[in-house]
Protein backbone atom coordinates (compact mmCIF):
# COMPACT_ATOMS: atom_id res chain seq x y z
CA UNK A 1 0.00 0.00 0.00
CA UNK A 2 0.96 3.62 -0.27
CA UNK A 3 0.16 6.93 0.62
CA UNK A 4 -1.22 9.00 -2.55
CA UNK A 5 -0.72 12.62 -3.08
CA UNK A 6 -3.96 14.45 -2.98
CA UNK A 7 -5.11 16.52 -5.25
CA UNK A 8 -6.51 20.60 -4.43
CA UNK A 9 -8.94 22.81 -5.71
CA UNK A 10 -7.83 24.13 -8.50
CA UNK A 11 -6.30 20.86 -10.40
CA UNK A 12 -8.98 20.28 -13.50
CA UNK A 13 -9.18 16.81 -12.22
CA UNK A 14 -12.23 17.92 -9.56
CA UNK A 15 -13.94 19.66 -11.74
CA UNK A 16 -14.01 16.18 -14.61
CA UNK A 17 -17.13 13.46 -14.46
CA UNK A 18 -15.41 10.13 -13.50
CA UNK A 19 -15.87 6.89 -15.67
CA UNK A 20 -17.72 3.94 -14.05
CA UNK A 21 -15.51 1.05 -13.29
CA UNK A 22 -16.08 -1.79 -15.53
CA UNK A 23 -12.77 -4.12 -14.03
CA UNK A 24 -12.88 -5.72 -10.71
CA UNK A 25 -9.07 -6.70 -10.42
CA UNK A 26 -6.11 -6.37 -8.67
CA UNK A 27 -5.46 -2.94 -10.00
CA UNK A 28 -8.57 -1.47 -8.60
CA UNK A 29 -7.90 -3.51 -5.19
CA UNK A 30 -4.55 -1.57 -4.93
CA UNK A 31 -6.06 1.71 -5.27
CA UNK A 32 -9.03 0.91 -2.84
CA UNK A 33 -6.21 -0.12 0.04
CA UNK A 34 -3.96 3.19 -1.23
CA UNK A 35 -7.14 5.12 -0.59
CA UNK A 36 -7.71 3.74 2.54
CA UNK A 37 -4.39 4.16 3.78
CA UNK A 38 -4.15 7.87 2.18
CA UNK A 39 -7.37 8.57 4.27
CA UNK A 40 -6.09 7.57 7.44
CA UNK A 41 -3.07 9.55 6.77
CA UNK A 42 -4.76 13.16 6.34
CA UNK A 43 -7.27 12.48 8.97
CA UNK A 44 -10.32 12.79 6.92
CA UNK A 45 -13.24 10.62 6.99
CA UNK A 46 -14.12 10.57 3.05
CA UNK A 47 -12.17 10.16 -0.06
CA UNK A 48 -13.08 10.11 -3.67
CA UNK A 49 -10.70 8.57 -6.29
CA UNK A 50 -10.62 11.98 -8.12
CA UNK A 51 -9.23 13.21 -5.13
CA UNK A 52 -5.50 11.12 -6.23
CA UNK A 53 -5.59 11.83 -9.99
CA UNK A 54 -7.95 8.95 -10.71
CA UNK A 55 -11.20 9.53 -12.87
CA UNK A 56 -13.10 6.49 -11.73
CA UNK A 57 -16.71 6.51 -10.31
CA UNK A 58 -14.56 5.30 -6.32
CA UNK A 59 -14.82 6.33 -3.04
CA UNK A 60 -14.21 5.05 0.22
CA UNK A 61 -16.67 6.75 3.41
CA UNK A 62 -15.50 6.03 7.00
CA UNK A 63 -18.69 5.40 9.47
CA UNK A 64 -19.68 6.31 12.59
CA UNK A 65 -17.66 3.05 13.83
CA UNK A 66 -14.77 4.18 11.96
CA UNK A 67 -15.11 1.33 9.56
CA UNK A 68 -14.09 2.07 5.81
CA UNK A 69 -17.10 1.48 3.03
CA UNK A 70 -16.00 1.35 -0.23
CA UNK A 71 -18.47 2.31 -3.02
CA UNK A 72 -17.97 1.57 -6.85
CA UNK A 73 -19.83 2.91 -8.82
CA UNK A 74 -22.64 4.01 -6.24
CA UNK A 75 -25.67 6.19 -6.78
CA UNK A 76 -27.91 7.55 -3.98
CA UNK A 77 -31.69 6.04 -4.23
CA UNK A 78 -33.05 7.42 -1.86
CA UNK A 79 -32.93 10.57 0.92
CA UNK A 80 -34.84 11.46 3.79
CA UNK A 81 -34.80 14.87 5.89
CA UNK A 82 -32.14 17.43 6.09
CA UNK A 83 -29.27 18.42 8.17
CA UNK A 84 -26.88 21.70 7.93
CA UNK A 85 -23.80 21.70 9.32
CA UNK A 86 -20.17 22.34 8.97
CA UNK A 87 -18.36 21.24 6.09
CA UNK A 88 -14.55 20.82 4.92
CA UNK A 89 -12.77 18.70 2.21
CA UNK A 90 -9.20 17.02 1.86
CA UNK A 91 -8.78 19.06 -1.25
CA UNK A 92 -9.10 22.75 0.25
CA UNK A 93 -7.26 21.85 3.26
CA UNK A 94 -8.18 24.49 6.39
CA UNK A 95 -11.13 26.01 4.97
CA UNK A 96 -14.85 25.19 5.85
CA UNK A 97 -18.48 26.10 4.55
CA UNK A 98 -22.01 25.35 6.02
CA UNK A 99 -23.38 22.77 3.75
CA UNK A 100 -27.32 21.47 3.79
CA UNK A 101 -27.34 17.96 2.87
CA UNK A 102 -29.73 14.76 3.67
CA UNK A 103 -30.00 13.51 7.15
CA UNK A 104 -30.60 10.55 5.98
CA UNK A 105 -29.16 8.59 2.93
CA UNK A 106 -29.51 5.19 0.98
CA UNK A 107 -26.83 4.00 -1.45
CA UNK A 108 -26.57 1.18 -4.58
CA UNK A 109 -22.96 0.94 -5.26
CA UNK A 110 -20.55 -2.59 -5.96
CA UNK A 111 -17.52 -3.70 -3.87
CA UNK A 112 -14.44 -4.41 -4.60
CA UNK A 113 -15.31 -7.85 -6.24
CA UNK A 114 -18.29 -6.16 -8.66
CA UNK A 115 -20.96 -7.44 -6.38
CA UNK A 116 -24.08 -5.14 -5.62
CA UNK A 117 -25.14 -3.57 -2.65
CA UNK A 118 -27.05 -0.77 -0.77
CA UNK A 119 -26.35 0.62 2.26
CA UNK A 120 -28.23 2.99 4.83
CA UNK A 121 -26.81 5.46 6.79
CA UNK A 122 -27.34 9.22 8.45
CA UNK A 123 -25.95 12.24 10.09
CA UNK A 124 -22.63 12.76 9.09
CA UNK A 125 -22.19 9.34 6.90
CA UNK A 126 -24.78 10.54 5.16
CA UNK A 127 -23.03 13.48 4.56
CA UNK A 128 -19.52 11.98 3.19
CA UNK A 129 -21.96 9.66 0.97
CA UNK A 130 -23.17 12.74 -0.65
CA UNK A 131 -20.05 15.01 -0.55
CA UNK A 132 -17.83 12.35 -1.93
CA UNK A 133 -20.47 11.04 -4.89
CA UNK A 134 -20.14 14.77 -5.76
CA UNK A 135 -16.65 14.51 -6.03
CA UNK A 136 -17.55 12.12 -8.40
CA UNK A 137 -19.19 14.09 -10.95
CA UNK A 138 -16.87 16.88 -10.64
CA UNK A 139 -18.63 18.94 -8.01
CA UNK A 140 -17.11 20.64 -4.66
CA UNK A 141 -19.12 21.23 -1.58
CA UNK A 142 -18.14 24.81 -1.81
CA UNK A 143 -21.29 24.77 -4.96
CA UNK A 144 -23.95 24.46 -2.10
CA UNK A 145 -22.50 27.22 0.57
CA UNK A 146 -22.51 31.07 0.08
CA UNK A 147 -19.00 31.45 1.02
CA UNK A 148 -16.40 29.89 2.61
CA UNK A 149 -15.80 30.42 6.62
CA UNK A 150 -13.15 32.66 8.22
CA UNK A 151 -11.63 31.06 11.06
CA UNK A 152 -13.29 33.33 13.24
CA UNK A 153 -16.35 32.12 11.77
CA UNK A 154 -15.62 28.93 11.94
CA UNK A 155 -14.98 28.93 15.86
CA UNK A 156 -17.94 31.18 16.27
CA UNK A 157 -20.50 28.15 14.41
CA UNK A 158 -18.75 25.63 16.91
CA UNK A 159 -19.44 27.48 19.91
CA UNK A 160 -23.50 28.51 18.44
CA UNK A 161 -23.49 24.40 17.22
CA UNK A 162 -21.44 22.33 20.18
CA UNK A 163 -24.14 19.11 19.79
CA UNK A 164 -22.74 18.89 16.32
CA UNK A 165 -18.70 18.27 17.70
CA UNK A 166 -19.76 16.24 20.92
CA UNK A 167 -17.76 12.86 20.60
CA UNK A 168 -19.79 9.99 20.57
CA UNK A 169 -19.41 7.53 23.53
Amino acid sequence: MAIRRIVERGDPVLEKRCRPVTEFNARLHILLDDMAETLEEAGGVGLAAPQVGILRRICIVKDSEDETIELINPEIVETEGEQTGLEGCLSIPGRYGIVTRPYKVRVRAQDRDGVTFEIEDEDLTARCFCHEIDHLDGHLYTEHCDHLLSDEEVDQYIKDHPEQFEEEE
